[in-house]
């Protein structure tokens, strides 16, 4: 049983920063991508980053390159998403996601295992 638990949400003030942490416990196989997706109300979920098992290949929705990074330790099974120059508009649940293969993708119905969400609230 695959379990994702997401961490470092919050409120924050416009412009300032959080880091969200990810841990996998019951690893799904030998090597897989990880992501993050997030939900604001009213919303359909929508992708925010990923990352491939090695690192090498990560992946950004358009509209956040440049104030978004993600990064992964496979030793701690644990991928980090950070999130800077944050927005009010960036206010949702962020959801930590896996998927089953090394190769990282935006699609949400690619990952097979997700966390329960961190709600992240950005404050004008």
């Amino acid at each position: 049983q695959v379990q994702l638990v997401e961490s470092g949400g919050g409120l924050v003030q416009a412009g300032g920063s959080l880091r969200l942490s990810c841990a996998a416990s019951g690893r799904p196989n030998s090597s897989y991508a990880m992501g993050w997706f997030r939900q604001a109300p009213g919303k359909e979920r929508e992708f925010v980053a990923a990352i491939s098992w090695s690192g090498a290949n990560k992946y950004f929705a358009d509209a956040l390159k440049g104030r978004f990074t993600i990064s992964r330790d496979n030793a701690k099974n644990t991928v980090y998403l950070q999130m800077n120059s944050l927005k009010p508009e960036d206010t949702a649940v962020y959801y930590c996601a896996v998927r089953a293969l090394p190769i990282a993708t935006m699609m949400i119905a690619e990952y097979d295992y997700w966390g329960q969400g961190t709600q992240v609230t950005v404050s004008s």
